[in-house]
């Protein structure tokens, strides 16, 4: 097969085609969603008719991706690490119904917050589950794992968790193929009462997942992620994991180490390796991407008196990101930094595009706000979150996806009035339909904005869930219909705008403004693509 030159999201993603998947299954979220769309412009998974649509939210996709193993076929289900938090209910009790069909969650984490609320580490869910998880190192090993995590999951019968960071998924290199393999053909599995999670079977489920803890560990020893690379210096000895490796290797080319290097790329890590690396070497130096997981267990495992370095020690920063110049500080080598930035390239925040429709809902809202006073706007998780930076300055959180909603009901149950929610289209669809639920049974005092922009334009201009059905969703769940409004976010419409929201803030019930203009980027890409096909069909003629 041929090489290609992949970002390493794009590599996960050839793997799981390569491997014989028939469905992925995701929500769309930075550093995760090439994957998906990657999937969903591959000719090989149109002619395969590999399942590539958008799920509402990871929660959604995650138990999709069950069912699909359930029946037998392999599937792949993809996030971001916050992500994993929404999907957590299916996916930790996915360890105990264990897989039928090759199964694979992917968790794209995101150190130093580039686009994300925490710097959550993904490899606590993958230990905490106690289901076998990878962590590539290169384009080649994400890969090469992922056709690897298909097969040990069905080997093992249980899923897969693959851990990659933002740097490897949004950098490219060279991958080179193999001969792609072909779907599953539907089977169910040959305990029907496997998926059924009532207490008396889930006991045994979990006494057999407990039992396969040894074969995972045995398994991470011989699968060759895992390699320990003896040095003639004794002085010290390097654990490096996933990414850390390529930063280690940046440094120093690996035949050029004195110090023995642990390479890790496949949990549970072999604590025969770990001992052998410790009891040969007088201090260790954890390289790890994310939270110092390995760290603490050294000293757990192995606290027998040497000096053990990484995170805890702040010999790595505790804070942000791994990068080739923390490691060449913790191995006390001199970094060159490169040029300087020229004083003429300035930092610029981000912002709302031009033209965005965000612009002409917040403006109007801040006029309104001014009435009662500041401090009132809960807001939610996509391009509007930029309306907190100036100059519009409008809102007063952002916690997790659909927060908005449920932190208005609190507040007005505090005794604000008006208290406010905005939130997406997409986002309404991902997790705020249940809050706006909460809101109508408790007949809660709140006006809740829906920026309708007809997509999921923080990540890119992804299909949304809520296309077509926010009026629906929002009188299916019990808002009386006169106080579910639309209003056009355009400047000329302004006074008007600004009517509709003050009328609503003042009604003391839930009450639904929803402003209602297609996204300015995917408004633009429709119609060049339409002048495109009108230019074709012309010449054709």
């Amino acid at each position: 097969m041929h090489k290609l030159l992949l970002l390493g999201d794009e590599a996960i993603a050839q793997g799981a085609i390569d491997a014989g998947i028939s469905g992925v299954y995701a929500y769309p979220g930075t550093p995760s969603t090439e994957i998906t769309e990657y999937i969903q412009a591959s000719k090989e998974a149109t002619e395969r008719k590999i399942r590539s649509s958008w799920s509402a939210n990871e929660k959604t996709a995650m138990e999709s991706a069950i069912g699909m193993s359930y029946a037998g076929k392999k599937s792949l289900v993809c996030m971001k690490h916050v992500g994993l938090n929404v999907a957590a209910d299916a996916f930790v009790n996915s360890g105990i119904t264990g897989a039928n069909g090759g199964l694979v969650i992917l968790s794209a984490d995101d150190p130093s917050m580039h686009s994300s609320q925490n710097e959550q580490d993904s490899r606590f869910y993958g230990k905490f589950t106690m289901i076998p998880t990878l962590e590539p190192s290169t384009q080649q090993e994400a890969y090469d794992m992922t056709r690897y995590a298909f097969d040990i999951s069905e080997k093992f019968e249980t899923p897969i968790l693959i851990r990659v960071t933002t740097r490897l998924a949004h950098s490219r290199a060279g991958v080179q193929r193999v001969e792609m393999k072909e779907q599953n053909e539907l089977h169910l599995p040959s305990d029907l009462k496997q998926f059924i999670l009532l207490p008396a079977i889930a006991r045994k489920r979990y006494d057999l997942l407990l039992s396969k803890q040894s074969l995972f560990e045995n398994d991470a020893a011989e699968s060759g992620f895992n390699v320990l690379k003896k040095g003639k210096d004794n002085s010290l000895g390097i654990i490096a994991c996933g990414i850390g490796y390529n930063y280690l290797t940046e440094n120093h080319p690996i035949d050029t180490i004195p110090y023995s290097v642990l390479k890790i790329g496949q949990y549970p890590v072999p604590r025969k390796l770990m001992n052998e690396l410790y009891e040969t070497c007088d201090e260790i130096l954890v390289l790890e991407e994310g939270y110092p997981i390995l760290e603490e267990l050294l000293r757990g495992m192995l606290n027998k008196g040497k000096p053990i370095h990484g995170r805890l020690d702040g010999t790595i920063p505790m804070a942000g990101e791994l990068n080739p110049k923390k490691v060449a500080l913790a191995l006390k080598l001199d970094f060159e930094d490169g040029h300087e930035t020229p004083d003429i390239v300035k930092g610029r925040p981000p912002k709302l595009c031009d033209g965005c429709s965000h612009t002409d809902t917040f403006t109007a809202l801040n006029e309104v706000v001014k009435l009662y006073g500041p401090g009132r706007v809960f807001s939610d998780i996509g391009c509007y979150t930029l309306s907190a930076l100036a100059p519009l300055e409008s809102i007063n959180s952002c916690v997790d996806m659909g927060a908005s909603i449920t932190m208005a009901i609190g507040a007005a149950d505090a005794g604000m009035f008006p208290a406010i929610a905005a939130i997406g289209d997409s986002t309404f669809t991902h997790s705020g339909m249940t809050g706006l639920l909460d809101a109508v049974n408790t007949k809660s005092p709140i006006t809740v904005i829906i920026n309708d922009n007809a997509t999921t334009g923080m990540t890119g201009g992804q299909d949304s869930s809520a296309l077509g059905k926010v009026e629906d969703i929002c009188r299916g769940v019990g808002v009386e219909e006169d106080h579910i409004r639309v209003i056009k976010p355009l400047h000329r419409f302004h006074d008007e705008n600004m009517k509709v929201l003050q009328e609503e803030l003042e009604y003391r019930g839930v009450s639904v403004v929803i402003a209602r203009r297609e996204c300015i980027q995917t408004l633009g890409r429709r119609m060049k693509i339409k002048a495109q096909l009108k230019r074709e069909s012309e010449s054709a003629n």
